[in-house]
Formats: C-alpha cells, structure tokens, sequence
C-alpha cells in the first residue's frame, strides 16, 4: 500500500486526509495549525515538521491549500515537495487555483520524473464529512488509476476530465456557476423580502420553475436560510475564485461581464466585514445594501 502524504489540513482538507487514513494508508500529514494534525495522530497518522518531511515520507504528496501561492511555495519551494520526493513519485494537488499555476506545476513535476495530478474538489464541506465529495480530475490516464483508490476514500462522484490541467479548468468553470448563483439568489430574495413576501411560498414557486438551483435548493435551506452561517466555503475564498476565474477568462480573452459585477459584491460584503461568513450569507449582505430583514425558514 502506497505511503501517502497531505499537506493543508483546514475545513476540507482535514476530513479528506481522515478518510484516506480511515482505509489504513500509512499517511504522514503537516499544517501549520496544530489542531487538525493532533485530530489525524488520533487516527494513526504520523506528525511532519515541514512539507520536505511529508514528501521524504510519502510516494504520493496530497496538497490541500488556499490558493495559488500556497500551492506554488508548497510544491515548488526549496523546501517543498517536489525537491524532496523521490523519482516516481507522484503529487497531486486538490486545492482551487488558476491555470497558469496548474500547468507551472504539471511541467516542474514532469521534468523531474514526478507524476501530477490536478483533482479540486466539488460540493461542500459537509460532503467531505461524509466522504461524498465531487471530484474533477486532470491526469494522465497512469496517474489517475494510481490515485483513484484514494479519490475513491474521499468521494463519491470522480469525473477525469482530461490531462493535465484539465481538473483546474473545469472547477473553474463550475465555481464560476456555483458562485454567481450566491449573489442572483442574494438579490432575487432580498427583493422578495423587500416586497413582503413569504419565504416558504417563494420558494415553492422558484423550485417549481427553471428559476431552481442547486445552491437555492440544496444549500441555503441548510444555511443562511436557517440562520447558520458558519462558513463551509467562506465569502473570502468565493471572492478569490471570482479572481482567478476572471483572470483565466481575460488569458482567454473570454468576457465575464456578470462575474466581475458578483466579485465587486462579494468585495462589498467583505468590506462590512462579512469575509469569514459562508459564502451563502451574501443574502445578508445584500439584504443590509436593501435596508430589509434577512428572511428565514419557520421552524
């Protein structure tokens, strides 16, 4: 059984490496916080002092970070990963980054002998809690069979997208969706409060049209809609995906008219001091732009 290695271990990176470890992989871990490492020694797992102390212990190094920086300093550094695991190795990062930085990596792992595979994640926090997260994949098709045993532990839903690269991509393309429907939902409900509407019978008539989506109907009654908004997946982090998805589209030369408004409203609920609230609270915010009360489900 292949020895595994996981660096990043902040809301889902700490239950993807627990499940991993559940299936009794020999795993080596390291974050900078120390909470989530003591929580995966309890599960058997060894403590590393550096990400080089991962990739020395590791044949397969698992990245799960903030974003592009992260990753680039992590696997690229002096004292990262890729100078420090052995040929046939292999890295494979999991965290929502651009392309540029993607392909960067992909080639430096390559010229080294090193196997990448990109596999960001789909879903929500509490999907990694169960082991039911959406994962899309760019790898070859040598490296994907290697590494599906543990997208397998972490997930239910595993699409490989293509080569390298391609899992990036596509995630891109899906936050894009995912995050603009936060700020729509934001305005089209506040609007309904502003009108006096009940909520409940709004919501029954937008679940019963093409006006339905999966953020409205699976994620908000869960959260802001009932009053928790603890962040899952942070208004800070849809803001830096808005970011890298503008980015990409500019390389592209592909006009996003609509996301570079939502990113200017996501700024504006973090300039209120919203950043750390789940990305589902934009209601909130865009209902205090309105002067209206928040609305919530009964019950």
């Amino acid at each position: 059984m292949e020895r595994i290695g996981f660096v990043g271990l902040g809301r889902m990176g700490r239950p993807m490496a627990a499940n991993i470890r559940r299936r009794q992989h020999p795993m080596t871990v390291f974050d900078i916080a120390d909470a989530p490492v003591q929580a995966l020694e309890a599960l058997g797992a060894e403590r590393a002092g550096s990400p080089a102390a991962v990739a020395r212990a590791s044949d397969i190094a698992v990245t799960m970070l903030p974003g592009p920086r992260e990753v680039a300093e992590t696997i690229l550094g002096a004292d990262g990963l890729l100078a420090n695991l052995r040929p046939g190795g292999l890295v494979m990062d999991m965290s929502t980054v651009d392309p540029e930085t993607t392909d960067r990596v992909a080639a430096a792992c390559a010229g080294r002998g090193i196997g990448f595979v990109d596999a960001p994640v789909g879903r929500l926090a509490q999907h990694a809690d169960r082991g039911e997260s959406l994962f899309m994949v760019g790898a070859s098709e040598a490296d994907f069979a290697r590494v599906k045993p543990l997208l397998e532990a972490m997930g239910s839903t595993i699409h490989h997208c293509g080569g390298p690269g391609a899992g990036t991509r596509t995630k891109l393309v899906n936050n894009y969706l995912a995050v603009i429907l936060c700020q729509l939902n934001a305005e089209a409900l506040s609007l309904g409060a502003a009108f006096g509407l009940d909520l409940e019978k709004t919501l029954e008539v937008l679940h019963g049209t093409t006006a339905t989506n999966g953020q409205l109907k699976v994620n908000w009654p869960n959260k802001v809609l009932a009053g928790d908004t603890e962040p899952g997946f942070a208004i800070d982090l849809a803001h830096k995906d808005l970011s890298l998805i503008l980015q990409a589209a500019s390389a592209a030369r592909v006009p996003l008219p609509v996301a570079a408004a939502a990113r200017e409203a996501f700024n504006a609920a973090r300039a209120r001091g919203m950043g750390r609230q789940d990305f589902s609270a934009m209601l909130d915010a865009q209902c205090a732009a309105a002067g209206v009360a928040p609305p919530r489900l009964k019950g």
